[in-house]
């Protein structure tokens, strides 16, 4: 997506929401009650997966606005899809009333995807070569050398309850996940291609995902998937003053993740622990903030397939996507899933600076930017090295200069992104996002555009 696409994006979805607003909404005031929608529209071109088209709807009901800003129950649809393939349906519900004194929050989605990134595994340890992928480079080998196919079911219920406070909460939940791997399905993506410009097969020309299977880095017995039911329990301190975009108060949470074995296709269960702190300042009252969030997650001695590794234990899901580091949702400009290990550090720093606020068409509106740097680095890898000792002595054909394009030998460092954002809000609570960011390393990849729905945390 260019980055004139994310101009245009902001400008169409400010005109939807205001045309479909409901006419419950009647008062010209800042108050707000009935029914609020906020649409946007899913338009994008990517030159393998073919055209994006669909769009998304959030309905927040603020009842008889004696709350507002604070919203009764919010509907969330995301409906988006490609025309080879890839695609999302996404079906969420969050609310604090439709139980008494306990925060519920219910997410479906069904998340086909013809080519995900397959960067390795243990951060920097593994190389990340992108002439490979750049059909105008003399060492092409394919656009899809570090994708591999996965189709992925997901089903989240979270409930959140105070402990004698307003401010401790327990925290529990169940996770469900149906997710199927694959070779990239060239045939599939090279429909209606000219010849030149056609994918190869990966079972003859191997990506990286080929690879590890052939020297069996992933095991058989994770090569296609799997499924898996996993449990969390925490706890959580919270103090800030408005959740979709506070500018004071503390976020800290600490969940146990449990996948039984009983419950799941895998030989053996595993055990999470994830330890998250975000404190938000103001420095500038009602106009400046400045935010920040840092986060460990590790498996406890368990084993969990690699198709596991990347998902994010979170508290709640704030967008479609909830997987890293890399990407939209926990290091944005570095390349989705480039760090993955069997633990992890990340943390991002960000100030947001609310520029403009208004009330357009019986809405209240105010626009903001961010400026961040995030940053993340495995901290306990996945022992790979005896089976990448034994591959090497399985494929004697294969050089030492050859496996040290897959292999750097190097220790795992600090990855960093930086960028920018901005952010168009309406009545509050439907935050439309755009954040820039870049690399700083081209081992990361080079830089990311992201379109999608509230601050990243």
């Amino acid at each position: 997506m260019k980055f004139n696409q994310l101009i245009v994006s902001f400008i169409f979805v400010i005109a939807t929401a205001f045309v479909h607003a409901q006419d419950s909404v009647v008062k010209q005031s800042p108050d707000k009650k009935g029914l609020n929608i906020g649409i946007l529209p899913a338009v994008s071109y990517n030159t393998d997966l073919g055209f994006q088209y669909g769009g998304l709807i959030n309905l927040f009901h603020y009842g008889d606005g004696s709350r507002y800003p604070v919203y009764n129950h919010s509907y969330y649809f995301e409906l988006s899809r490609y025309t080879k393939g890839s695609g999302l349906i996404r079906l969420a519900y969050d609310s604090d009333r439709l139980l008494k004194n306990i925060r519920t929050t219910f997410d479906f989605s069904y998340m086909p995807e013809q080519a995900i990134d397959f960067l390795g595994f243990n951060g920097a340890r593994s190389v990340y070569n992108r002439s490979w992928t750049d059909n105008k480079s003399p060492d092409y080998i394919s656009r899809v050398f570090y994708k591999h196919e996965r189709n992925m079911i997901r089903f989240h219920a979270d409930l959140t309850g105070t402990i004698n406070s307003s401010r401790m909460f327990w925290l529990a939940g169940a996770e469900f996940y149906d997710i199927s791997t694959a070779s990239v399905d060239v045939d599939k993506l090279n429909r209606g291609k000219d010849e030149e410009d056609k994918l190869p097969d990966p079972t003859v020309t191997k990506g990286l995902f080929e690879k590890y299977i052939d020297w069996k880095l992933i095991p058989e017995e994770d090569v296609n998937g799997g499924y898996f039911t996993g449990l969390k329990l925490g706890l959580m301190y919270d103090s800030r003053d408005f959740q979709p975009n506070p500018m004071t108060g503390i976020w800290t949470d600490i969940i146990l993740y449990a996948s039984p074995k009983f419950s799941s296709s895998l030989q053996n269960g595993f055990l999470r622990l994830s330890i998250t702190h975000r404190q938000y300042l103001t420095l500038v009252k009602e106009k400046l903030s400045f935010v920040y969030r840092l986060s460990y997650q590790g498996n406890l001695g368990t084993k969990v397939p690699f198709y596991v590794q990347p998902l994010m234990v979170t508290t709640q899901l704030r967008g479609s996507y909830s997987e890293g580091l890399g990407g939209q949702r926990s290091l944005r400009g570095i390349m989705r899933n480039r760090i993955v290990g069997d633990g992890f550090v990340y943390g991002n720093a960000e100030f947001r600076f609310k520029f403009f606020k208004t009330n357009w068409f019986k809405q209240n509106i105010y626009f903001a930017l961010n400026a961040f740097i995030d940053a993340g680095q495995v901290v306990k890898e996945i022992d790979i090295d005896d089976k990448i000792s034994a591959a090497r002595l399985d494929n004697p054909s294969i050089t030492d200069n050859d496996w040290k394009n897959f292999f750097s030998g190097n220790p795992e460092r600090l990855h960093l992104g930086t960028g920018l954002g901005l952010k168009a809000v309406m009545n509050e609570n439907f935050i439309l996002s755009g954040d820039y960011g870049r690399a700083l390393d081209p081992q990361d990849g080079q830089s990311g555009i992201y379109i999608g729905l509230n601050f990243l945390f």
